[in-house]
């Protein structure tokens, strides 16, 4: 009796994505997103360098109170910056992962279906940066799972 062979693969999971056609409208969608963040944080800098210069023209004709008014709406529109900034990075963040969340288990799903297609006992991502060898014995099933979802 002739032992198993065992089929081992690997694929690169990064190349995979990138070469969907899904990843490149999601990216376009977060490029938007991003873009319109962008914009409103530049209106909101060029609001606010207005009126620190406005400030800085004026000061030594405040009274203190006024000075203090001043200077303190200079300070919370520095932290909204801020925080506008903070939470727009995590929604860019939140969008993407969301965006991508459906793509990569299209992904893996084709993966799976090339592995049991093709006896395959295991499939290591080199993508993921885990592998530091693998043999020429180890099939690159990139091809094979691009076939199958039609790439």
């Amino acid at each position: 009796m002739k032992a198993q062979e065992l089929k081992f693969g690997h694929i690169d999971s990064r190349e995979l994505l990138m070469s969907m056609p899904e990843s490149d409208s999601a990216q376009a969608k977060i490029q938007r997103l991003a873009a319109d963040y962008d914009q409103q944080m530049e209106e909101m800098q060029v609001e606010l360098n207005k009126k620190y210069d406005d400030y800085l023209q004026n000061r030594d004709k405040y009274t203190n109170l006024i000075r203090q008014t001043k200077e303190a709406d200079i300070q919370e529109m520095q932290q909204r910056i801020q925080n506008f900034q903070q939470m727009a990075q995590e929604d860019l963040q939140t969008q993407q992962s969301q965006l991508m969340r459906p793509i990569i288990e299209k992904a893996n799903k084709a993966v799976r279906e090339v592995a049991e297609e093709k006896g395959f006992i295991y499939i290591f991502d080199i993508g993921s940066g885990n592998p530091v060898y693998w043999s020429d014995k180890s099939t690159d099933v990139l091809p094979l799972v691009k076939a199958k979802l039609g790439i």
